[in-house]
């Protein structure tokens, strides 16, 4: 009873708020995720993710070495290619953005762990994510172009592939697919709960995937359901995930608590490009302070279990967090 129990005791100072502090959040919590693109000398800023940039290979480099001195662990790759059509062909060109991406980073920076992105919308002249027939998404087929696109990420040299397109049996087909060529160690980090979210939006300008028609409801999940992601999980880590992820994260706090409840792999959860592009706009017009509220969004996703956070501030978090 009051006065005998004062919380307000262990808040006094900064000393003792930080020893008592029941979240930790470090540098090494966090995945940075950059857009590759074809060229030389290519730093294009995003017009809607301010702070982020459309980037040649070379230019991706010097990102890679920056990052990597900040403490920042990972890189995920998502590829820009030069050449798009109805299959996706460009995703499984030896030559791709991405594919010659990951032999220069691991040249260079060889400790940088690097993730690619295993999706079709990037590289489909429709935008969509699969294979398309009479205007629907077919499934099936699709498998076999992402277990080729991954592939040939492993082959060039990725230490981990992240399928996103959310077709169903996905994990199993990379995860076969990889074995069978002697890529055993190579992880799966699977998207395996990802909503068809509005907060996607400024990064259908970053990797210029915007559908040409429709939408993605067909495929991803619907924002409404709960017990659904649980669902999607188990079936991802029945097929072989090793990491599984819940995206966007911020309105998805309750799924990526379920999700740490129910499984034991890592979780990792995505701060989506609209959770990281309201932020920069609020802050620029003065209503919120960027550093503050930037850091309270990263911690209140570690905070409801992700083991892991990909982030667009992951550079500028890891500033923060060494000083």
């Amino acid at each position: 009873m009051f006065p005998v129990h004062r919380p307000r005791r262990l808040r006094r100072n900064d000393v003792i708020r930080s020893m008592v502090r029941e979240t930790s959040l470090s540098p090494a919590d966090l995945i940075y995720p950059v857009f590759v693109t074809h060229g030389k000398g290519v730093k294009k800023e995003i017009e809607a993710m301010p702070g982020c940039f459309q980037e040649s290979v070379d230019e991706i480099v010097k990102n890679a070495k920056e990052t990597h001195k900040l403490g920042v662990p990972a890189m995920l790759l998502f590829g820009i290619p030069e050449h798009k059509d109805a299959e996706g062909s460009s995703a499984w060109d030896e030559h791709g953005p991405v594919q010659e991406a990951i032999r220069a980073i691991k040249d260079a920076v060889p400790e940088m762990y690097v993730i690619t992105d295993v999706c079709m919308c990037e590289y489909t002249s429709h935008g969509h994510c699969g294979l398309i027939e009479g205007g629907e998404v077919l499934n099936d087929p699709t498998l076999e172009l992402l277990a080729r696109e991954a592939l040939s990420h492993a082959r060039a040299g990725a230490d981990m592939v992240a399928p996103s397109d959310m077709m169903d049996g996905r994990v199993e087909i990379i995860r076969e697919a990889l074995d069978e060529d002697g890529l055993i160690d190579v992880p799966i980090m699977s998207y395996a709960a990802k909503y068809a979210s509005a907060f996607f939006g400024p990064f259908r300008e970053a990797a210029e995937s915007t559908p040409q028609f429709g939408d993605r409801r067909s495929y991803q999940m619907d924002p409404a359901n709960r017990r659904e992601a649980l669902m999607e999980v188990a079936l991802d880590v029945e097929e072989g995930a090793d990491i599984i992820m819940v995206k966007p994260a911020l309105p998805y706090l309750d799924i990526i608590s379920d999700v740490r409840d129910e499984f034991d792999l890592p979780v990792a959860a995505y701060n989506v490009s609209g959770e990281y592009s309201m932020v920069k706009a609020a802050a620029k017009l003065g209503w919120i302070d960027h550093d503050r509220v930037m850091m309270e969004v990263l911690t209140s996703i570690k905070r409801a279990g992700a083991d892991l956070i990909l982030t667009y501030h992951a550079k500028e978090a890891a500033k923060l967090l060494n000083k």
